[in-house]
C-alpha cells in the first residue's frame, strides 16, 4: 500500500508549488528518474543481459568506455530530449554537448549527467551509479557551450542514483538532501530518506592509499595522523573505506558520516581526477545541502567556474569538522606554518619520551 508514503512525484509538486517553473522542472525530474529506472534495470541484468565488458576499440576523453557505458547514456538521452524542458545535454560518455534534436521543442535548463559512475567495477557486481546535475539558462533556447560554464551554486538539482542492493534516488533542490528508494511493486521512487543530515564528526576516510607517494604534504599529514589511531595526534582510530565507486563512497558519508578525498597529486602532472560538471559539483551540493563541506582543500568546490566541459578538479568532501581541518592543513602548509608529522614511537605519548 502507498497511501501515506510520499512518492518522488508528489515530492517534486510540493516543493516546486511556489516557483513559476515549478511544472517544466518537476516533468523534468520525472524524466530523469525514468531513466533511472531503466538503468537500474539494465544494471540488474548483468551478465543475463549481455551486457558486461568492453566496447572494441572505444574510448571516449581517452578512458576505456564499458557495454553499459553506452547503453545507459542513451537510455539517459532518450529518455530527457523530447519533453520540452531542455535547451541541451552534456554527458561524461561524450566529448561534446548534445543538441536537442530539431523536431523537439526546446525548454530552459540543460542536464549535465555521468550515466554510469563506476561502470569499470560492473563486471566484478560492485555497486555503480548515475550522476545528474540541472542548471538554469533562463529562457527555452539551444544551448550553447557556455551554458554549461556555471558554478556549482548555481545548480537548481542535483542528484545521484545508486545500484545496490535496493536501487536509491537522491536529490536536492537547494532544499536539502532527500533519499527515494524505488518500490519495483509500483514502479515509484518512494522517500525513505527525508532531510538526510551528515554527522559533523566521523572516525572514517575513504582515499585510494596507492597513491600516497603522490600526495601533497597536508594530505599525508592528515591520513598519517588518521592511520597512527590512538598513539598519534588524533588519539582515537580511524577506520579506512575504499569502494572506488564515487556514488557508493558518497552515500555511505551520506548515510554515516565520513570524509572522501581525491586529492590533488603530482602522478602524470595531474592536478585533479574528477569532473567538475559531472561529478564534483553534483556530489557537492547534495554533501554540502546535508550539513557537510566541499572543497579542493583550498577552494569551494561550489564557487569553480568550470575552464572546459571536461575540466577536472581534486576533491574532498564529507564530515564537515574533518573537512575543515584538511583545509587548515592546506593553509598551514601554504603559509609554511605546518607540522610535518612525527611517528608516534618518538612523540609525546611516546615510550622514548623524555
Amino acid at each position: 500500500m502507498l497511501q501515506g508514503r510520499t512518492t518522488l512525484s508528489k515530492f517534486v509538486i510540493e516543493q516546486l508549488r511556489d516557483k513559476d517553473d515549478h511544472s517544466e522542472l518537476g516533468a523534468l525530474i520525472i524524466d530523469i528518474a525514468a531513466a533511472i529506472k531503466s538503468i537500474s534495470a539494465m544494471v540488474a541484468k548483468g551478465a543475463l543481459g549481455g551486457y558486461l565488458g568492453t566496447l572494441e576499440s572505444e574510448k571516449t576523453n581517452s578512458e576505456t568506455q564499458y557495454k553499459l557505458d553506452s547503453l545507459t547514456n542513451e537510455a539517459m538521452l532518450q529518455h530527457c530530449e523530447w519533453g520540452g524542458q531542455l535547451a541541451g545535454m552534456a554527458s561524461e560518455e561524450m566529448d561534446a554537448t548534445y543538441p536537442i534534436p530539431a523536431e523537439y521543442p526546446r525548454g530552459r535548463y540543460v542536464l549535465i549527467f555521468d550515466p554510469l559512475d563506476g561502470s569499470s567495477k560492473i563486471d566484478v557486481n560492485a555497486p555503480v551509479g548515475t550522476i545528474f546535475s540541472v542548471h538554469d539558462v533562463g529562457e527555452a533556447r539551444d544551448a550553447a557551450t557556455k551554458d554549461f560554464m556555471q558554478i556549482g551554486k548555481k545548480q537548481v538539482v542535483a542528484g545521484y542514483a545508486l545500484y545496490g542492493p535496493s536501487t536509491m534516488m537522491v536529490i536536492s533542490l537547494q532544499n536539502g538532501t532527500h533519499g527515494f528508494t524505488l518500490d519495483r511493486e509500483s514502479g515509484n521512487f518512494i522517500l525513505t530518506h527525508p532531510d538526510i543530515r551528515i554527522k559533523e564528526d566521523t572516525s572514517e576516510f575513504s582515499i585510494n592509499t596507492s597513491n600516497e607517494r603522490f600526495w601533497e604534504p597536508p594530505v599525508v599529514r592528515y591520513v598519517s595522523e588518521c592511520k597512527a589511531g590512538k598513539t598519534g595526534a588524533r588519539e582515537r582510530d580511524f577506520n579506512i573505506r575504499w569502494i572506488a565507486s564515487m556514488v557508493a563512497e558518497v552515500h555511505r558519508i551520506l548515510m554515516r558520516g565520513g570524509i572522501f578525498m581525491y586529492p590533488k597529486d603530482s602522478k602524470d602532472d595531474n592536478l585533479g581526477r574528477l569532473r567538475l560538471l559531472f561529478e564534483a559539483s553534483p556530489m557537492s551540493m547534495l554533501i554540502e545541502q546535508a550539513g557537510g563541506r566541499a572543497t579542493t582543500g583550498r577552494e569551494d568546490i561550489l564557487a569553480i567556474k568550470p575552464q572546459e566541459l571536461h575540466y577536472r578538479v581534486p576533491l574532498i568532501l564529507g564530515s564537515k569538522n574533518e573537512v575543515e581541518r584538511l583545509i587548515r592543513y592546506h593553509v598551514e602548509f601554504d603559509n609554511g606554518t605546518d607540522k610535518p608529522f612525527e611517528s608516534p614511537l618518538f612523540g609525546e605519548r611516546s615510550m622514548f619520551r623524555d
